[in-house]
């Protein structure tokens, strides 16, 4: 932990930096520049939203806004997890060269994902103020699910960071678990209200991401409080994700270039 501690001290300005270059470097090109960090999940949420209520016939309360929270949420986290597992050779000229923590580099992915994320959030906020959702105190609840949002995204993408290295045919796993992943996450409904018993809780016990998907919700617009226990659940693993992943990038870092 001391070794965690003190090279994320060291390497966290050149992480910021790199990360802030990587924010200019996708928007370089575009027209709309940051604009599509928006319009991206909002044209999904209209389609989803479109198709839930015109064809399925389905909704709810502020559902537009529902759906918008989901994506927010998930598509950080899958971005996130998903990029992690080419990370290290997508950065191979850099950690051929000079030694970094590999870790840091999915830190520097948290945080451009991060940022996009907190800007879809101030879009949450004017679709609020729009559908003149009621605010309580429960709203700062969305403080600590998204950190552990942050904690469990950073624990998983150690893991696939290290066995990305040495299986190559990873990211064509992950990419299709997390396509099956997102229906399974509750982003267009409500798993505790669509999924009967006991697979909506079954649902929710295996993935930490849907029950911070239905918290954010349930704090957010429905003035009430988190899935407490499922969260203190979820934190327990992510913290435990965290430590083991840092370790095991700590002990096999060095073999990674040679597999590059």
């Amino acid at each position: 932990m001391q070794r965690f501690i003190r090279d994320f001290k060291k390497f966290y300005p050149y992480t910021k930096v790199s990360a802030r270059s990587d924010l200019k470097n996708e928007v370089a090109s575009s027209y709309l520049n940051w604009l599509w960090w928006i319009l991206d999940p909002l044209l999904f949420m209209m389609v989803y939203t479109f198709i839930a209520i015109t064809v399925f016939q389905k909704g709810g309360k502020y559902f537009p806004l529902f759906v918008f929270i989901g994506l927010t949420l998930w598509t950080f986290y899958k971005n996130t997890v998903l990029q992690s597992v080419k990370v290290i050779r997508n950065n191979s000229s850099v950690v051929s060269k000079v030694y970094l923590p590999k870790y840091m580099l999915i830190v520097n992915r948290v945080m451009v994902n991060g940022f996009k994320m907190l800007v879809s959030f101030v879009l949450i906020v004017i679709l609020m103020l729009i559908y003149r959702v009621p605010v309580t105190w429960n709203v700062l609840y969305i403080i600590p699910i998204i950190i552990l949002l942050v904690l469990f995204t950073f624990g998983l993408s150690c893991f696939m960071l290290h066995y990305g290295v040495f299986v190559d045919d990873l990211y064509n796993v992950m990419n299709v678990v997390l396509k099956l992943s997102f229906y399974l996450t509750g982003i267009f409904y409500s798993i505790s209200e669509r999924v009967p018993e006991p697979w909506n809780s079954v649902l929710l016990w295996i993935n930490p991401v849907s029950v911070l998907i239905q918290s954010a919700r349930r704090c957010l617009i429905y003035e009430s409080e988190p899935l407490f226990v499922m969260i203190a659940f979820g934190a327990v693993i992510s913290v435990l994700m965290c430590i083991f992943g840092v370790r095991l990038i700590y002990k096999h870092e060095n073999n990674y270039v040679k597999r590059m």
